[in-house]
């Protein structure tokens, strides 16, 4: 039904027996619906079949009405969508938000070292997590950097927590929740990409192997003098330390770590399923390798007797390999190791630099860059490129091709005046 709607008319209109409409002709597109509970409403039809609810006629006038439905349609002429423009829009997380939510979980599942990642990212910029995602730009960053430069941090340090927060704006991206990456132009700062590898020298390695000697023996003999009290006095006598070859985790631990170059983690999750001793083969799992790959470490001479040694000595030898007095995961060695690098006068000197050790001895005797590559488990040549200053023979031969490009021009020229 057409009519030029008043409110006179729209007071006086009767209840009817079903719903009826009538439509407006003086605003094409309002609608006024009547239904047989006598509720009345407004609706403003922008397209076939697709309309928008305005209001109930007792709270909404004709002229109010008729001014709402002229906007909506005004809006559908410049192309927008009235039902999705009503539609609530999505609440924009602060940068804290994201963290503990989305990303969290994402990383979860997807990286090893998580937990130290988030809190990484929440201490670094801290000034940042209050603020809404789409907020924060680049300048913000720069800024950032600035405060950490006059703080004294290093470059190194600086460009690792922007690769992170770059990173989690890239999931953000991934997952919709931004459509583009406000800090993809924040670049790293500069660095010299060839740092010195802290390995240890022949000297500080003998050193190392004598104290670890020494502190065995020390531990055997303070389990006899032990045993000799508690004997005296009627206890029961603790076990012998003098026929195993380990009197704990520590030896153990160091000598693999310089033979095979793993991370203290991955030894700590190192099962004895993944011992091969036929083959010789050491396997750290995708699931507990940082870069979330498998990789199979050969074992040498060294390494092999230390796991043998170690499992004839060992209770359980169906789990971990390294388990503390509980039976559970080791999580950490730093008071032995702390005592053992002062005892051998060695300085800055870290349990990682352990692996490091393993791939320059691997450099200098002559090992191509690639299966050290492998060998350590690097994704690609960036972190294994710090070897290979220790191998100058390989850019020794390169420059020989001067000498022996020379050579032959030398040895043809000799051969054409002879001809001549």
């Amino acid at each position: 039904m057409r009519a030029a709607l008043t409110q006179m008319t729209i007071d006086k209109l009767p209840v009817p027996a079903s719903k009826v409409e009538h439509r407006d002709t003086r605003l094409k597109g309002l609608v006024l619906r009547v239904m047989p509970s006598g509720v009345k409403s407004w609706y403003c039809e922008y397209a076939r079949g697709k309309r928008v609810f305005l209001g109930r006629a007792d709270v909404l006038g004709v002229t109010e009405a008729r001014e709402c439905a002229r906007v909506i349609l005004a809006d559908v002429y410049r192309g927008i969508d009235p039902t999705e423009a009503r539609k609530p829009k999505a609440v924009m997380p602060t940068y804290g938000t994201y963290l503990d939510g989305d990303y969290a979980a994402w990383a979860k599942s997807s990286q090893k070292a998580h937990a130290q990642n988030l809190n990484r990212l929440k201490t670094a910029f801290k000034s940042l997590l209050d603020q809404p995602l789409d907020k924060i730009t680049a300048l913000d960053v720069e800024r950032w950097r600035a405060k950490q430069v006059e703080r004294g941090l290093s470059n190194q340090t600086i460009n690792r927590d922007i690769a992170s927060i770059k990173a989690s704006f890239n999931r953000a991206v991934d997952w919709g929740i931004l459509t583009i990456n406000p800090l993809a132009k924040v670049k790293k700062a500069r660095v010299d990409d060839c740092l010195k590898v802290r390995y240890l020298s022949e000297a500080e390695e003998a050193r190392l192997r004598a104290v670890i000697e020494e502190r065995d023996e020390r531990r055997r003999a303070e389990r006899v003098s032990a045993n000799r009290w508690r004997a005296e006095r009627g206890y029961v006598l603790l076990p012998s330390l003098r026929d195993p070859v380990f009197t704990d985790h520590v030896k153990p631990l160091i000598l693999l770590s310089i033979n095979t170059g793993c991370r203290r983690g991955e030894l700590f999750d190192l099962t004895w399923s993944n011992v091969n001793f036929d083959r010789r083969i050491l396997t750290v799992t995708g699931a507990t390798a940082k870069s979330r790959r498998t990789r199979h470490i050969p074992l040498n001479r060294e390494a092999t007797s230390v796991l043998l040694n170690w499992r004839a000595q060992s209770e359980d030898t169906s789990g971990l390999v390294f388990v503390n007095e509980q039976g559970e995961r080791f999580d950490r060695a730093n008071s032995s190791w702390r005592r053992l690098l002062k005892a051998a006068q060695i300085t800055d000197f870290r349990w990682h630099d352990m692996r490091h050790h393993f791939a320059s001895r691997l450099a200098m005797g002559g090992v191509d860059l690639n299966t050290i590559r492998e060998l350590l488990g690097h994704s690609d040549y960036t972190m294994t490129l710090r070897y290979a200053h220790l191998a100058p023979e390989f850019k020794l031969k390169a420059v020989e091709v001067l000498d022996e490009a020379r050579e032959a021009g030398l040895g043809e020229a000799k051969v054409l005046s002879l001809v001549g």
